[in-house]
């Protein structure tokens, strides 16, 4: 492959050029970081826990929103680009280095910050709450999971032979697994059809308190969860630990899609996915589960 050579008259308008014509940005990286929350334990012998989707929220403890949960993220520095910052930010607030770590979304809305020209990248991360150890950054006040549910209602579909809008409500209801304080907003999305080209946008009709367009990103972000564990599947893997059972990889699964799957027809489709260890769920109130772990080599093929 040939290098690109910078000549001498390129280097000279390099030199000279004005770099104060054009306002920049500041760059962020929010994240959506979701995980399977495991309920408390029943009195019931063969009853295993509820568990839920969770998302994580960082209470701001400064302006603006002082007060106002928010996705965990924070500015760009210089010397990095934004994935880098997702990750450094991630460590930061969980402790976690090795997370399913993918940008879904560019948010750049005008307004959407009332610091200036924020322009967010935000990325979808999946984490086992095991290993997890959420604590606040320096500019917060707490740190939290929240179990999240988002429902839908079509507000207006228009069909024409050319053209098409549908527009949507999303309801989000986001609850303090500790607290029990609940969160909730109200997103409208408007998908415009033009000689068959897509056009999407958003408006937040309440934020429910959360902080800039937050409410936005997570219900964003969980469509675009739901989306890649129909269609690949495998992201789901990510929310569990290195060692787990089929029952609990499939509640995960039925947990995100929010439908029951088949267990024998969930159990032929992921078999490629998993081997088997010599080791034994311990400590329910059933028969001990036999412990599966990815495999490998179908992941990386």
């Amino acid at each position: 492959m040939k290098k690109y050579i910078v000549s001498k008259e390129e280097k000279e308008f390099l030199k000279n050029y004005d770099d104060s014509k054009y306002e920049k940005p500041s760059l962020t990286a929010d994240m959506a970081v979701f995980a399977i929350l495991k309920g408390e334990e029943t009195e019931e012998y063969r009853k295993d826990p509820e568990q839920k989707l969770g998302i994580l929220l960082i209470k701001r403890g400064g302006f603006p929103y002082k007060g106002c949960w928010a996705l965990p993220g924070g500015f760009s520095a210089k010397d990095e680009d934004l994935q880098q910052t997702a990750m450094r930010e991630l460590m930061e607030e969980t402790s976690v280095d090795n997370a399913y770590l993918e940008p879904f979304g560019v948010f750049s809305k005008p307004g959407r910050d009332p610091r200036g020209w924020i322009v967010s990248q935000a990325f979808l991360a999946l984490v086992d709450e095991n290993d997890t150890k959420i604590s606040a950054g320096s500019d917060a006040g707490d740190a939290a999971w929240f179990k999240i549910d988002i429902s839908r209602k079509e507000l207006k579909k228009h069909v024409l032979k050319t053209k098409a809008e549908i527009k949507t409500k999303y309801m989000l209801r986001l609850e303090h697994s500790q607290t029990g304080e609940v969160v909730e907003a109200d997103v409208e999305e408007l998908r415009s059809y033009v000689n068959h080209h897509e056009t999407v946008s958003y408006k937040i009709n309440d934020s429910g308190m959360l902080a800039f367009d937050h409410a936005e990103i997570i219900v964003r972000a969980f469509m675009s969860l739901h989306e890649k564990a129909a269609d690949a599947g495998r992201i789901i893997f990510d929310l569990m630990p290195e060692k787990f059972t089929l029952y609990s990889l499939q509640s995960a699964y039925e947990i995100v899609l929010g439908e029951k799957l088949t267990t024998p027809n969930f159990r032929r489709k992921i078999a490629p996915y998993v081997i088997e260890t010599n080791e034994t769920i311990t400590g329910v109130g059933h028969r001990p589960a036999k412990l599966f772990k990815r495999n490998l080599d179908a992941f990386y093929e």
